[in-house]
C-alpha cells in the first residue's frame, strides 16, 4: 500500500498543471451531476471533498454552501486549486494535503462529502467507505462518481498494473457496477440515486447515511 500511495502522488504531481488544462471530457454529464449534487445543498451545508484535484467542482458549490473542505494527494494540484479560487474570489474553501483515510475529524462533522472521479483510484476502498460514513452527520449524503472498470474495460488490467510497476501510472482498481453499490450498502448507506449515461461511463451515485 506504501508503494501505491507513493506511486499515486508522484504520479499527480507531476501532471497537475497538464490536468488542469485539460478540457471536461463529458460537459453534458458533468453539468448534470453539478445540478444533481447542488440539490443536496443549501446555504448551512458543510462540504467535504476527498480527490478534489485542481479545485474545479469545489469552486463550482462553494457559492451554495457555508463551507467546504477540500483534499487531495498531490501538492502541486492543491497549489493550482489555492490560486483558482482567489483568482474566483472564494474564500470558504479550507484546501488541504491529505488522503481520506487519514483525513482527521470528528465523526459527523459534514452534511455532504463529495468524491468525483476518485474511488476506483484508491487503494483501500473499503476504509474510505468507513470513513466516509463516520463523517456523515446523520442523513448526510455521500455523492460519487467513479470509473466501474470491469464492466468494460477488464482487458486494460494488466497493462496498469504494469504502468504502475515502473512508476508511469497511478494505482487503479477494478469492479464492477454492482460490486460497488453493495460495497456502498455494506457500509451502511441506502442508494437514493443512481445515473450512468453509458456502460463506459462514470457511475454517478447519491448515497444516503440513514438518520
Amino acid at each position: 500500500m506504501a508503494v501505491a500511495r507513493k506511486t499515486n502522488e508522484g504520479f499527480w504531481d507531476r501532471i497537475a498543471a497538464k490536468y488542469a488544462r485539460q478540457p471536461i471530457a463529458d460537459q453534458a454529464a458533468y453539468e448534470h451531476k453539478l445540478e444533481v449534487t447542488q440539490q443536496y445543498l443549501t446555504a448551512d451545508t458543510k462540504l467535504f471533498e476527498f480527490g478534489c484535484g485542481t479545485g474545479s467542482t469545489a469552486i463550482i458549490h462553494a457559492t451554495k454552501v457555508a463551507h467546504i473542505v477540500a483534499i487531495d494527494v498531490s501538492e502541486n494540484m492543491l497549489a493550482i486549486a489555492r490560486e483558482k479560487a482567489l483568482d474566483a474570489n472564494i474564500d470558504n474553501i479550507e484546501f488541504i494535503r491529505s488522503r481520506i483515510e487519514e483525513y482527521d475529524a470528528q465523526p459527523g462533522s459534514f452534511d455532504v462529502v463529495l468524491g468525483m472521479s476518485i474511488i476506483h483510484l484508491l487503494p483501500d476502498r473499503q476504509a474510505a467507505l468507513t470513513k466516509i460514513h463516520s463523517l456523515l452527520a446523520p442523513n448526510g449524503a455521500f455523492i460519487s462518481s467513479t470509473a466501474c472498470l470491469k464492466d468494460s474495460t477488464g482487458f486494460l488490467r494488466p497493462f496498469l498494473w504494469i504502468g504502475r510497476q515502473i512508476g508511469k501510472l497511478p494505482y487503479v482498481s477494478f469492479f464492477s457496477k454492482d460490486e460497488f453499490l453493495d460495497e456502498l450498502r455494506d457500509a451502511g448507506f441506502v442508494i437514493e440515486y443512481e445515473w450512468q449515461p453509458g456502460k463506459s461511463k462514470g457511475l454517478f451515485v447519491v448515497a444516503r447515511k440513514p438518520s
